[in-house]
């Protein structure tokens, strides 16, 4: 089975106020079509190895890998295409511009990445919202909208570009039971019927017990894969 991201010994240290070894030796892969959580209590490095496999973070020693590719070691402007056009990521707040309307915050990534026409990137976002259920919304500022649609925005947003692997952090963290519900069958629905692959932190255990792999941290550390 092809891995869509793989790490190779991933070292990372904080250096201030004292040295700390946050993620020591991680080496994992995430496979095309997969759906897997990664669970941990707070500050076992959950959150920290996110953002070094979202390539926001460079300071680390080891390989990262997305597709067949070596990131590690590219320029941040290389690192930013790479990102945008290959990553969804959805955090626990949603980080939509409120004075935008829902499709302007859904059609952003894909303004950046520059590859289509306003025209084709406006389709775009409508067919991911539609696809979400919540396209009756496209014209409404972010800001009138609720926490639970605005969790399904930030979705869509992170689909726009067609990404090979769509990360989470959290991002049930800050909803009620049925929201966090209606995310899990889209997250599913995304695998099942897009073969999209998803790489979620959580702290819900009834969340990540219906995810096809675990993958524990503790103390820096994969303890179970």
């Amino acid at each position: 089975m092809k891995l869509v991201l793989e790490t190779k010994n991933i070292n990372k240290h904080f250096h201030k106020p004292k040295d700390f070894h946050v993620l020591k030796d991680i080496s994992f892969g995430v496979r095309e079509g997969e759906f897997a959580s990664i669970m941990g209590k707070s500050g076992s490095g959950k959150s920290t190895l996110l953002y070094v496999l979202s390539t926001m973070d460079t300071d680390y020693t080891g390989e990262l890998y997305l597709g067949n590719q070596l990131i590690t070691g590219k320029s941040h402007q290389e690192l930013s295409r790479i990102r945008n056009k290959n990553i969804g990521f959805v955090f626990q707040f949603h980080y939509l511009l409120s004075e935008f309307s829902v499709l302007e915050n859904v059609m952003l990534p894909a303004k950046k990445l520059g590859e289509k026409s306003t025209a084709a990137i406006e389709r775009a976002a409508h067919q991911k919202l539609e696809m979400l259920h919540i396209d009756h919304l496209a014209q409404q500022r972010a800001s009138r909208i609720s926490g639970g649609e605005k969790q399904r925005v930030a979705i869509a947003r992170a689909l726009i570009n067609d990404p090979t692997i769509l990360m989470g952090d959290e991002p049930t963290g800050n909803l009620d039971s049925q929201n966090s519900e209606n995310v899990f069958t889209i997250f599913k629905n995304l695998k099942e019927k897009q073969g999209l692959s998803l790489l979620v932190v959580t702290h819900d255990e009834d969340f990540a017990k219906r995810t096809d792999r675990i993958i524990e941290m503790e103390d820096g550390m994969i303890i179970k894969q």
